[in-house]
């Protein structure tokens, strides 16, 4: 089944950058779920809300400018926040970042650089980023509807 952007979620990734556009399109038409964009370009105000409220790590989001995007899925049309549709979106970001070579890092596995480069599935690497962390005795942050371009390997 291929699926569309809303214009909502088009007017979403207004000022996000072209290449992470790009992928976030591919992806939607090879997804096995359902997503829309919730948030791209986001400001300064909202990312201290964030930080504050513990829902956001940094200061220096890629948010601020435009490298990020944060993604819904919707089964059965409605949204869903279960983790497990995340890895499914993840896999098709991964298809749109080796399609465009745009390297891009998922929320849910933050220790890889560029999902394009991750030989299994995303929920694989998923799981190797939450053994990972455990086994440095820190807590994993997972953040599955995050998908941002790694600028340093751009």
């Amino acid at each position: 089944m291929s699926f569309k952007l809303s214009q909502r979620s088009l007017d979403r990734l207004d000022s996000v950058d072209p290449d992470l556009i790009k992928v976030v399109k591919y992806a939607i038409g090879v997804t096995k779920v359902d997503f829309g964009v919730i948030e791209g370009v986001r400001t300064l105000e909202k990312q201290k809300e964030l930080v504050a409220a513990g829902a956001s790590k940094t200061m220096n989001s890629k948010h601020l400018k435009g490298l990020a995007v944060d993604l819904m899925a919707y089964v059965g049309g409605r949204g869903c926040w279960e983790l497990k549709v995340y890895d499914d979106i993840a896999d098709a970001m991964k298809q749109g970042a080796i399609e465009y070579g745009v390297p891009i890092v998922w929320g849910a596995s933050w220790h890889i650089r560029n999902i394009a480069d991750w030989e299994g599935t995303m929920e694989e690497a998923m799981n190797d980023y939450i053994d990972t962390r455990r086994k440095e005795g820190k807590r994993p942050f997972i953040d599955g509807p995050h998908f941002e371009i790694n600028s340093n390997l751009v």
